[in-house]
């Protein structure tokens, strides 16, 4: 049977998901920030957290155990569907239970890939892949623009280019990422 999770579900239930909350009318009540999950080893075959993980991991020891888990749960090649708010856009910045930034290259540092390639060159980046023995690969990244911006570019006014560029200086531009991690595991990790 396929285990599909929505995690953090709020009043957002999908059917054919087991919902997960903290508060309300979940199909399952659990803290996310508690540990062990309630789930067995490779029993996952997709995690959605729609706007969750920014709230989650206050101290980093506990968003890294929620990596752990995340990865511990789910199959091999099981898709992990993350949105998070852009760090820079208002919904990130009004929101007092927003602890966490998520970007796509907070993601891509639990890429044992990369992991290596930043020891082979001798970069400075966190191996936090190789540390914590997890691997997953950002397979999608995509931006949503803020509507004044979005509205812009539909215009032809400006170019996703220059939006790029002006999103490095200004707020309110981004106003979502919506990303997939990829589960990689070997036999090892399945044993």
């Amino acid at each position: 049977m396929v285990k599909k999770l929505n995690l953090g579900c709020g009043i957002n239930k999908i059917d054919g998901y087991i919902n997960v909350d903290k508060f309300g009318d979940p199909d399952v009540q659990f803290d996310l920030e508690t540990f062990p999950w309630p789930w067995g080893d490779s029993q996952i075959s997709e995690i959605y957290l729609n706007h969750v993980l920014e709230h989650l991991g206050h101290q980093s020891e506990i968003f890294l155990s929620i990596v752990q888990e995340m990865y511990r749960i789910c199959k091999p090649d099981a898709l992990i569907v993350i949105n998070v708010p852009h760090p820079r856009h208002d919904h990130f910045i009004i929101d007092p239970t927003h602890c966490r930034v998520i970007t796509p290259e907070t993601l891509i540092m639990f890429s044992k890939k990369m992991n290596r390639h930043w020891q082979k060159i001798g970069a400075a980046n966190s191996q936090l892949a190789l540390f914590l023995d997890v691997d997953f690969e950002l397979r999608k990244q995509e931006l949503t623009f803020d509507p004044v911006w979005q509205e812009k570019l539909e215009k032809g006014q400006i170019t996703e280019d220059a939006l790029m560029e002006i999103s490095r200086l200004y707020n309110n531009v981004i106003m979502e990422y919506r990303m997939q991690w990829q589960v990689i595991k070997t036999p090892q990790h399945l044993e």
